[in-house]
């Protein structure tokens, strides 16, 4: 006779057990098949102090983001060198998604071209996550100029050789190198007054201590509705839903110019590709969300949705552009 000898089963307590273990598993593995992205709080780094108008964007997209992402996203401002301090910071910081910058104008085509050693490469240093939007900046005077259009500031300009100073936010900033390129279209000679920051250039030019003033329109959209400084032209290729009244400067006699300063999110170079496709996915139904797009609009700042590699390219084309004006103009940072 053969005996067959039978294989100990588990317990009925045991079999439970495991099937909960089971079950726990593939759950976890199928988290992690999904990414498993964001399991805690994102930071969004601003270069820039909390008020102006790239933090205030990041304010506004954060909150939006957030929920499409199901975790908070949360803004942190690392201001200095024209947003050079952050850029690196970011560059530096682990590729997994939850340190992300808020790239600019200044920091990604500009800077490299007016700082002689930076600890970061615009390109190579970061993963494009999405262009969110572009500034028209405004060509604003003081209100005891006689000129009361932007065709008559041209007149102006050119009866006046070397007597027009301009104010900006500082050597190299976006509305610096606005000034240089009117220089060089309308054929004028403009002298440019370098301040700190925003605040102090638009000062100077209701004070009496500069003719004219080139900012983002952010921040020149109160003093422009105020009267404290008279706007005269926007520097976009369009008119401005905020300052419809203002026309272009391609209007006003400089055929084909066209600047916006932009804003929008990078993270460290080798960020995972699943996180970069589910970071831009936020920002772009972010941007979809028509209280985002109507506050956007209020302060002046055009919705712009660019994924991937169209801003890269973007910002490639970009860096190219500006690098023409920084050395044609020989500018050098302070």
């Amino acid at each position: 006779m053969q005996i067959t000898q039978r294989k100990p089963q588990p317990s009925r307590r045991i079999r439970a057990t495991l099937a909960i273990f089971g079950v726990a598993a593939t759950a976890c593995c199928a988290a992690y098949a999904q990414g498993g992205y964001p399991a805690r709080p994102v930071s969004l780094v601003v270069g820039f102090a909390a008020g102006g108008s790239t933090d205030k964007l990041a304010r506004l997209l954060a909150k939006e983001m957030q929920d499409a992402l199901g975790q908070q996203v949360v803004v942190e401002n690392r201001p200095g060198a024209a947003g050079n301090i952050a850029a690196q910071y970011v560059a530096q910081a682990a590729p997994d998604g939850y340190t992300l910058f808020m790239a600019t104008l200044s920091s990604q085509a500009i800077n490299p071209w007016i700082y002689q050693k930076l600890a970061f490469d615009p390109i190579k240093s970061f993963e494009p996550v999405a262009l969110v939007a572009r500034y028209p900046l405004v060509v604003a005077v003081n209100p005891s100029l006689p000129a009361q259009t932007s065709a008559e500031l041209l007149a102006y300009m050119r009866a006046n050789p070397g007597k027009v100073f301009f104010s900006s936010a500082g050597s190299g900033s976006p509305g610096h190198l606005s000034g240089e390129l009117v220089k060089s279209m309308a054929r004028v000679d403009l002298t440019h007054v370098a301040y700190k920051g925003g605040g102090p250039a638009m000062l100077a030019a209701m004070g009496g201590e500069v003719t004219m003033t080139i900012e983002t329109i952010p921040a020149m959209i109160p003093h422009v509705k105020s009267g404290k400084l008279k706007g005269l032209a926007v520097t976009s290729g369009q008119r401005s839903p905020a300052l419809p009244q203002l026309p272009t400067l391609s209007e006003s006699g400089l055929a084909g110019f066209e600047v916006t300063s932009w804003a929008g999110i990078a993270a460290p170079a080798k960020t995972p590709p699943d996180v970069l496709e589910t970071l831009q996915a936020a920002v772009g139904k972010a941007l979809a969300q028509p209280k985002l797009k109507s506050a956007m609009e209020a302060d002046g700042a055009l919705p712009s949705y660019l994924p991937g590699k169209q801003f890269q390219d973007f910002t490639a084309a970009e860096l190219k552009r500006w690098g023409e004006v920084v050395r044609s103009a020989n500018v050098k940072a302070e």
